[in-house]
């Protein structure tokens, strides 16, 4: 268990630098591979097949590796909550593309940072919101509306739809941040557990939300739908949120956060190399205004000497 409070100003050596840096690109590239597969699997089904198939390889990995998964005792309540969180951020993650683009989708549900901002301000004392923190909201809220305002020929007409199921999805995994940072840090749970928990307990409500409003909905796994599953399911939330939480436990949140900047910024290329989406002056502007929000809202305080 890591001490949290002394590593609170410890800098991320460079090696956690470069997995940060691969972590982003990964997750830059997750809306992509949600575009496609929303092709041939309906989302919310695709997001409960995948927390399921997740899951069971992060069981099967942390048992070849002689980790427990399982929460036991009052911590299983802070696992329910964390899935249903979990589970009602990757309902809104998943679906939010069939109605927008991949380029808007990944900078509205980069906005998670800011809304942890807010959170914490609000729930976790001694985190509250600085000068700098609020410049950072200000200069991401300028951003967004520049975002929301950038048309182009791929939008349909309920881009707003999507556009807006993202910020939902970037508000419930903020939620489910300020929870782990309120009640779980400090307790003696692994992050093999801490992720099977998310997982786990989403299903049920994944799989509800799909039955609900995807029945008879035809599926078509193609082979480049179930690649860009694939990669969801052990690229994604297997591999990269394994590394993330391992991460998590090891360096200040703070400075792992900063980073994050970088996601929606790999995503927005990706869109447009991959998916040959339209990226206007005004998606870019707005996409740097957000960045330039995330980084400014994570960046640790300089801390000040004695004397």
């Amino acid at each position: 268990m890591v001490n949290h409070s002394s590593a609170n100003d410890a800098p991320i050596p460079l090696t956690g630098v470069l997995l940060l840096i691969m972590v982003s690109i990964i997750w830059g590239g997750n809306m992509v591979s949600i575009k496609i597969s929303n092709q041939g699997i309906p989302p919310i089904l695709a997001a409960a097949a995948r927390s399921l198939l997740a899951s069971l390889a992060l069981w099967a990995y942390a048992r070849a590796k002689g980790e427990d998964v399982f929460l036991r005792g009052p911590d299983v309540k802070h696992g329910i909550v964390i899935g249903i969180l979990f589970g009602l951020d990757f309902l809104f993650l998943y679906w939010g593309p069939a109605y927008t683009t991949a380029s808007r989708a990944i900078i509205f549900l980069y906005t998670h940072p800011l809304w942890v901002a807010i959170g914490a301000h609000i729930l976790i004392p001694g985190d509250s919101l600085t000068k700098t923190k609020g410049l950072g909201l200000g200069v991401a809220f300028v951003g967004l509306v520049l975002v929301f305002g950038a048309k182009s020929d791929t939008l349909g007409p309920q881009y707003w739809l999507g556009d807006l199921m993202e910020v939902l999805a970037a508000m419930f995994w903020a939620a489910t941040t300020v929870y782990l940072k309120k009640f779980i840090w400090r307790r003696p749970i692994s992050h093999f557990q801490t992720l099977f928990a998310q997982l786990a307990f989403s299903i049920p409500v994944l799989a509800v939300a799909s039955f609900l409003f995807e029945r008879g909905l035809p599926i078509s796994p193609t082979p480049l739908v179930m690649a860009a599953f694939g990669y969801q399911v052990f690229i994604v939330a297997t591999f990269s949120y394994l590394l993330w939480f391992w991460m998590i436990h090891r360096y200040p949140v703070s400075r792992l956060a900063a980073f994050t900047f970088l996601a929606p910024l790999f995503g927005v290329i990706a869109s447009g190399v991959i998916l040959g989406e339209s990226l206007t002056v005004s998606l870019w502007i707005g996409l740097a205004l957000v960045a330039a929000g995330i980084y400014l809202v994570n960046r640790p305080e300089p801390t000040t000497k004695a004397g």
